[in-house]
């Protein structure tokens, strides 16, 4: 308690801690010794005297250690190393050309090995190694099914813990976008919110009272593989009609292609993009089209968990400009009203480090309730 005090109200005095959490004063003093003397505190000087002696401030040593963030997506690797508040210090792009998994993984070896090294001097180095999926995680870490990465029953936490020796936390792409933008994004001033990660697939990280909500073994937020379209397009998961196969940038992809809306192959997103900012009629009504069946999905969501906030976030939300009005249109004609009021629907925040600063975040908590009770 007096350590969060401190991570979030910083700089803050002995005194005024004390007084919030309602704790004897000799209490909180002795704690903040523990604390500056496992180098997470440090005093930073007097603050202002309101009447008696200056008091002593406190704040969090965010360069006590250092963690790795990485977002294992279908088409990509990003990789950061961030202190102990999130703050980025390097990262690293790889572009995924094939999903066979070793070849994968010695990727993600290379980034974690470039990252580490280049981590400045710290009190407790390397404390974690956080990476977000594409797909279904159990509780203990296991990639039970990617379907989109073509994976199943991926042991990922084992092997990078025993070849790093660093604590390793793998949680679904999604649930880690939900918990960045929670902490440090558009979530901020919500504590039920959703976040929709529209990549190559959908998926979709829940936070119930400012808490991801897991669901009984780890596997809620599948949303994308909701079934929109009743004997619809046959999905990779086994399923027909899924949501991720109207509206993510796979779709959208194969939706330029089938309209020949540019006269070019191998279409990215970037091109389309490109290409609507000079008034391409064809790419922006194809956005248009796209941005209509993300608020199908979503209006799923809100008319389920009726939230305060919904947060659109991963590739698809570089979009904004030309996929917000359908998105929203669909969900005011469709949606109830009742739902509608007081609910806010936003963009990411933090872009495409949502996922990565997300799973950073939990490596983080889980090295400092290590270190605090034990």
């Amino acid at each position: 308690l007096v350590l969060e005090k401190i991570m979030n109200k910083a700089p803050i005095s002995r005194a005024f801690i004390a007084q919030q959490l309602g704790l004897n004063k000799g209490t909180v003093s002795s704690l903040v010794s523990e604390l500056i003397d496992e180098k997470l505190v440090f005093e930073t000087g007097p603050g202002k005297s309101s009447g008696g002696r200056r008091p002593v401030m406190l704040t969090f040593n965010k360069k006590a250690g250092y963690a790795i963030g990485i977002d294992l997506g279908v088409n990509y690797i990003l990789s950061i190393l961030t202190d102990l508040k999130g703050n980025i210090i390097k990262e690293i792009y790889q572009q995924l050309t094939e999903q066979n998994f070793e070849k994968v993984y010695q990727l993600v070896q290379q980034s974690v090995e470039e990252l580490m090294q280049s981590a400045p001097d710290s009190p407790y180095g390397i404390v974690g190694i956080g990476v977000g999926v594409p797909g279904i995680v159990n509780i203990q870490g296991e990639i039970l099914i990617a379907p989109n990465l073509k994976w199943r029953n991926i042991r990922l936490k084992e092997l990078l813990e025993n070849d790093f020796n660093i604590p390793v936390v793998i949680e679904n792409e999604a649930n880690a976008g939900a918990y960045g933008e929670k902490l440090y994004g558009a979530g901020k001033d919500f504590k039920n919110m959703i976040y929709v990660s529209a990549g190559i697939g959908i998926g979709v990280g829940i936070i119930i009272n400012g808490e991801i909500f897991t669901g009984s073994q780890g596997f809620s937020g599948e949303m994308g593989h909701s079934t929109i379209m009743v004997d619809g397009k046959p999905c990779s998961c086994g399923n027909e009609g899924c949501w991720e196969l109207y509206a993510s940038e796979k779709a959208l992809l194969e939706e330029a292609e089938r309209r020949q809306v540019l006269d070019r192959e191998n279409l990215s997103i970037e091109m389309l993009i490109e290409a609507a900012e000079k008034g391409n009629t064809g790419v922006i009504e194809t956005f248009q089209r796209i941005g209509k069946y993300l608020g199908v999905g979503i209006n799923n969501i809100i008319n389920t968990f009726n939230p305060e906030q919904v947060i659109i976030g991963n590739r698809l939300a570089m979009l904004q400009p030309w996929i917000e009005v359908p998105i929203r249109d669909y969900i005011k004609i469709h949606s109830t009203r009742y739902l509608q009021e007081n609910l806010s629907i936003q963009f990411s925040a933090l872009n495409k480090y949502s996922a990565p600063i997300g799973v950073s975040a939990l490596s983080i908590e889980h090295f400092l309730k290590t270190k605090i009770l034990f």
